[in-house]
C-alpha cells in the first residue's frame, strides 16, 4: 500500500543519518550524537521538496555550527538509487532535498499496481467500527439535515473502510416512545376529521402537522373505512402507529437508496424494549450505584458521572464545580423508560453485545448537550464511552436559490424534504455538495450552482476532468495510441513543472485519506478532487499530447490515464458517478 510522500520523508531521514555515520567514521563530525530532526515539506517548491533540520538539531550535541554540519552531511550523502537527485544547504543550515525522476515514476507505477485500491492503508488495523447516521424519526419525510448527515456518514464509513477499519453502517429506527405516540395521535385526529369534518374533532396541540399526516390518515381510511371511529384508545394507538411506520419506513429506505445509501442494518428501538434489554441496562446502572429514586421516577446520577469524566479529562475541581450539571430521568413515574434510557441501552448493545471497538454517530449540532451525558453513562457501565463513543456534530444547512434562502417545501409547507430536493437536482450534485464542507461548518447549498454546467460548479468541474480524459483516451486509441503500462513508458520525460505538480497531487491521496479518517472529515476528499482536477486542466492546457513524438505522447497519456483512475476512485468514495462523456 503506497504512500510515497511518507516513503520519501523516511528516506530523507535514512539518507541523512547514513551520511552522518559516514562523516563521523571519516572524523569530519563527532560520533555518537543523538539528533532528533524534523522533516518538513516546504510551502515554496523553490526550497526543495523536503527540508531536514538535522544540522540545526545536532549543533548543540556536536558543538559545531549548523552550516558546517550541513556541509559535512552533503559531502557524504549518497543519492544514487534514491528518490532524490540533489540536496542544497539553505538559511541557517536546512538540508533541502529535491525529488528526482525515480520518485515521480514510482508514483505512477504504484497507482497502476494498486488500481481501485490506491490510497488504501492499514491505519485502522481491522478495528471494528460502527457508523450510525441519519436515524431520522419515522414520523415524517427526511429533511436537509438528514440529507447532509446521510452523505457525511456514508462517505466517512467509506473512507474508514479504505484505510483499514472494519466498518458497519447502521440506521437506528426510533419506532418506540413518545414521538410514536404523538404520531399515532396525529394520524387518528386527521382520520376522525375525515369522518366528522375539520371542526368536528380537535387536532392535538403538539401533533405533527403537514400533508404527509393527512395522506396517512386518508390511506388508513381507504383500508379500514369508519371501523376505528369508536375503537378504544389503546387499539387505535397501536393500529395507527404501526400503519404509519409500515408506510414511512419503506419510504425512508427508498429515498435513501435513491440517494445511494444502503445500510448493513436497520436497528429498531422497539426491539430493545421488547427483549427487556432497556430494563436490564437500567438495572445494571442501579446495581452499580449510579441511580436514585425521586418523585416516583428513577434518576441517573449524571452529575457525578460527568464530574468524574471531566476530572479524568484534565479539568480542575474548581472548573467542574462551576458547571451547571443536571441528572437525567431513566424511568418515569408511570413506569415508562425515557429515550435516554433506550439510547444508553442501544449503545451498550453496540459496544458490549456486538463488540464494536468504536461507535461513531453523526448528530445535528443541536444535540451537543447530549454527547458528554451519553459518554458518561457508558463510562458508568464500564464501557469507556468517553473514548469508544465518538460523536461527529453537524452544523445546519442553508438552502439558497437566486441568492435567497429557500425555507418551504412545495408539499408539506415545512422544511424542504430530501425527496423533493432529489426531484430538483441530481444525486451526484446532492452528494457532492452536502459533503463539501467539514461538519463543523454551516453549509450553504446553492441550488442554482448545483445545476450549472460550467467550471464554477465543483462537481461538474471534477466530472468534466474525468470525461475529458476518457475522450482523450478514446480519440488517441482511434489513432492507434493505447495507454501503455508504466513499465513500457519513459516516465523520466515527465519533467515539466505542470507534469510534476500533477504527479505530486496524485501522490497526496493516501495522506488525504489518512487525515480524513483521523479527523472524521470526508470533505477533504472533495477539496482534494477539485485541486487534482485543477492540476490536470493546467497540465492539459500546457502539455500537448496528440501530435507529440511517440515516447512523450505515451508518457503523457499514461499520466492522464492515471489521473482518470484516481478521480474515479475518489468519486466512488463520495458515491458520485464518474461519467465518460459530458
Amino acid at each position: 500500500m503506497s504512500n510515497l510522500i511518507q516513503a520519501a520523508r523516511q528516506q530523507v531521514d535514512q539518507l541523512t543519518r547514513a551520511a552522518y555515520d559516514r562523516a563521523a567514521a571519516a572524523g569530519v563530525l563527532p560520533a555518537g550524537a543523538e539528533v532528533n530532526a524534523t522533516i518538513e515539506i516546504p510551502k515554496d517548491a523553490a526550497h526543495g521538496d523536503y527540508a531536514s533540520s538535522f544540522a540545526m538539531a545536532g549543533a548543540k550535541a556536536m558543538h559545531m555550527a549548523p552550516r558546517a554540519i550541513a556541509q559535512a552531511i552533503v559531502d557524504h550523502l549518497e543519492l544514487e538509487g534514491s528518490f532524490f537527485d540533489r540536496v542544497e544547504i539553505a538559511g541557517p543550515g536546512f538540508l533541502n532535498f529535491t525529488l528526482g525522476p525515480k520518485w515521480y515514476g514510482q508514483v505512477i507505477a504504484d497507482i497502476e499496481a494498486e488500481g481501485a485500491a490506491y490510497g488504501a492503508s492499514d491505519e485502522g488495523r481491522g478495528e471494528k467500527v460502527m457508523v450510525e447516521f441519519v436515524s431520522a424519526n419515522p414520523t415524517g419525510p427526511m429533511h436537509m439535515g438528514n440529507a447532509r448527515g446521510g452523505v457525511l456518514g456514508d462517505t466517512l464509513a467509506n473512507v474508514l473502510s479504505r484505510v483499514g477499519y472494519d466498518t458497519w453502517k447502521e440506521f437506528y429506527v426510533n419506532d418506540a416512545g413518545n414521538q410514536i405516540h404523538k404520531f399515532a395521535e396525529s394520524i387518528h385526529a386527521r382520520y376522525m376529521q375525515l369522518l366528522l369534518g375539520e371542526d368536528g374533532y380537535p387536532f392535538p396541540e403538539k401533533g405533527y402537522q403537514g400533508d404527509d399526516i393527512r395522506e396517512l390518515a386518508q390511506q388508513f381510511y381507504d383500508q379500514h373505512g369508519d371501523s376505528f371511529r369508536d375503537a378504544p384508545e389503546e387499539e387505535w394507538l397501536e393500529a395507527m402507529g404501526q400503519f404509519g411506520l409500515t408506510v414511512n419506513i419503506p419510504k425512508m429506505e427508498s429515498d435513501l437508496k435513491k440517494y445511494r445509501i444502503e445500510y448493513d442494518q436497520w436497528f429498531y428501538e422497539s426491539s430493545l424494549h421488547q427483549s427487556g434489554f432497556v430494563a436490564e441496562t437500567v438495572g445494571l446502572l442501579v446495581d452499580k450505584g449510579w441511580t436514585y429514586e425521586k418523585d416516583g421516577a428513577l434518576w441517573l446520577n449524571t452529575t457525578e458521572l460527568l464530574k468524574q469524566k471531566f476530572l479524568r479529562e484534565g479539568k480542575t475541581q474548581e472548573q467542574v464545580d462551576k458547571l451547571d450539571l443536571k441528572d437525567d430521568v431513566l424511568r418515569r413515574a408511570n413506569g415508562f423508560y425515557t429515550y435516554f434510557a433506550a439510547d444508553i441501552a442501544y449503545h451498550r448493545n453496540k459496544l458490549e453485545v456486538r463488540g464494536f471497538d468504536k461507535a461513531i454517530n453523526i448528530w445535528g449540532a443541536d444535540h451537543h448537550g447530549h454527547v458528554a451525558r451519553l459518554q458518561a453513562a457508558l463510562d458508568g457501565l464500564g464501557l469507556d464511552g468517553s473514548h469508544r463513543l465518538v460523536i461527529v456534530l453537524m452544523q445546519l444547512v442553508n438552502l439558497l436559490q437566486d441568492g435567497k434562502p429557500v425555507r418551504m417545501s412545495k408539499r408539506s409547507g415545512k422544511a424542504i424534504a430530501l425527496h423533493d430536493l432529489l426531484d430538483e437536482i441530481s444525486v451526484d450534485a446532492a452528494r457532492y455538495f452536502f459533503n463539501s464542507r467539514a461538519s463543523t461548518s454551516p453549509l450553504d447549498f446553492d441550488l442554482d450552482l448545483a445545476v450549472r454546467e460550467d467550471s464554477e460548479n465543483p462537481v461538474y468541474y471534477v466530472q468534466y476532468a474525468h470525461a475529458r480524459i476518457c475522450s482523450l483516451i478514446a480519440n488517441l486509441a482511434a489513432d492507434g495510441h493505447g495507454v501503455p503500462a508504466a513499465a513500457d513508458a519513459d516516465l523520466t520525460l515527465l519533467s515539466g513543472e505542470t507534469e510534476r505538480a500533477l504527479i505530486k497531487a496524485l501522490s497526496q491521496l493516501p495522506e488525504e485519506l489518512r487525515l480524513a479518517a483521523r479527523d472524521y472529515d470526508p470533505s477533504r476528499i472533495n477539496r482534494y478532487l477539485v485541486s487534482l482536477a485543477g492540476d490536470f486542466h493546467r497540465f492539459y492546457n500546457a502539455c500537448r499530447i496528440k501530435g507529440e513524438e511517440p515516447a512523450l505522447l505515451s508518457a503523457r497519456l499514461k499520466l492522464a490515464d492515471t489521473v482518470r483512475l484516481v478521480i474515479a476512485n475518489c468519486l466512488a468514495l463520495l458515491g458520485v458517478s464518474a461519467p465518460e462523456k459530458m
